[in-house]
């Protein structure tokens, strides 16, 4: 079999994945050389913690065992299997994390509440003052900036991937399945994957005109190395708003009496926070739904977070060298996963995964393959 894939992000290279992987041949397209939109504009997270339950929460467990899986295959991704830590401040918040390690699914999570010593145990660096965390062990994380490129060299060594990079597929071939690209080239094949991310106009639009998804923005930042290990991804009580697995009576209660700060609540904040590989800081990250984007950055959400990271790490942050925003595709529903579509003969479009992107990429891609017979 001959698969197209159009779209070089984390979720059409798993898609490349995994056709090779089942032995068939692969065309790679995509618009600019390399991928460069939210697939690298992220935390690399592989973020088990908040997902919710049923579906979402299978696809999660089930692509932390691919990527681990992978990782161990191509070490350049980077794979890390360091677990998180929510921090909480107060008994308010305490009491969501509390409720979180009480649900019937924390075993499979890796949940459990410690206390602040026993936080500082798994992750020293974590000294400034906070009454305790919710430990997540199944979460872990990749190096965003080159897992694609990683990926693909992976791919190439197999000599059954061919990339594409900077051709725009215009056209979607209406006498048999392949795709034409802006370079006047026709690639036909046995199955097309249209995983163009928030990229949603143009053929994807002419394909599928009522597309039930939107874009979301977000603001993220990057600091000089830390000079010591961040052991666990790190996140704040803000993250149990955000987050379907930390719904209780308890958050409840937490959004009645504990208001968010005034910038993080105008800009739909909460803490996440990742060390590269080479000691720096990646952290965020804001929210805004709706369009038009803003062209800019502001620079308020990043003095909240910086004061937030400082008040968990009980030291200044190093200088911040990276500024940037990101756009993301989400299902308007946003309880499903993804959105898996077939737009004509031998066509499907696979978009929408939000947030969950980077995590759940793997297996998304793993569920189309199984769905096409590949």
């Amino acid at each position: 079999m001959r698969v197209i894939v159009v779209g070089a992000g984390v979720l059409g290279t798993m898609h490349a994945w995994q056709a090779v992987e089942r032995g068939h041949e692969v065309v790679h397209i995509e618009r600019e050389a390399e991928a460069r939109g939210a697939s690298v504009r992220n935390f690399g997270q592989i973020w088990v913690s908040g997902r919710a339950g049923g579906e979402e929460l299978d696809t999660a467990l089930r692509a932390r065992a691919l990527w681990e899986e992978i990782g161990a295959r191509v070490p350049g991704l980077g794979f890390r299997a360091i677990g998180s830590l929510t921090v909480v401040k107060n008994e308010a918040e305490r009491a969501v994390a509390e409720a979180a390690a009480r649900r019937p699914d924390a075993a499979a999570r890796g949940y459990k509440l410690l206390d602040a010593e026993e936080a500082r145990g798994i992750n020293p660096a974590l000294r400034g003052d906070f009454l305790g965390a919710l430990w997540c062990e199944r979460d872990a994380a990749v190096e965003p900036r080159v897992a694609q490129r990683e990926l693909k060299q992976a791919l190439l060594a197999s000599g059954r991937y061919t990339y594409l990079g900077g051709r725009e597929v215009r056209d979607v071939l209406g006498n048999g399945i392949g795709v034409r690209d802006d370079h006047g080239e026709t690639h036909r094949g046995d199955a097309v994957v249209l995983c163009t991310g928030a990229w949603l106009s143009g053929l994807v639009r002419e394909l599928v005109p009522d597309l039930p998804v939107r874009r979301v923005r977000l603001q993220m930042m990057q600091t000089d190395p830390l000079g010591e290990p961040l052991t666990t991804s790190v996140a704040d009580a803000d993250s149990f708003r955000y987050y379907p697995a930390y719904g209780s009576e308890a958050l409840d209660a937490l959004n009645a009496g504990q208001a968010q700060a005034p910038t993080a609540a105008a800009h739909k904040m909460q803490l996440l926070m990742v060390q590269r590989a080479d000691g720096g800081l990646t952290i965020g990250d804001t929210h805004e739904y709706d369009t038009p984007f803003a062209f800019d950055t502001v620079e308020e959400p990043y003095e909240h977070l910086t004061g937030v990271v400082e008040s968990i790490l009980g030291r200044p942050l190093p200088r911040i060298r990276h500024r940037w925003a990101g756009v993301y595709a989400q299902c308007t529903d946003t309880g499903r996963v993804v959105h898996r579509q077939q737009a004509s003969d031998g066509v499907w479009l696979v978009t929408g995964p939000g947030g969950r992107g980077m995590t759940c990429s793997p297996a998304i891609a793993e569920k189309t393959a199984n769905e096409l017979g590949w």
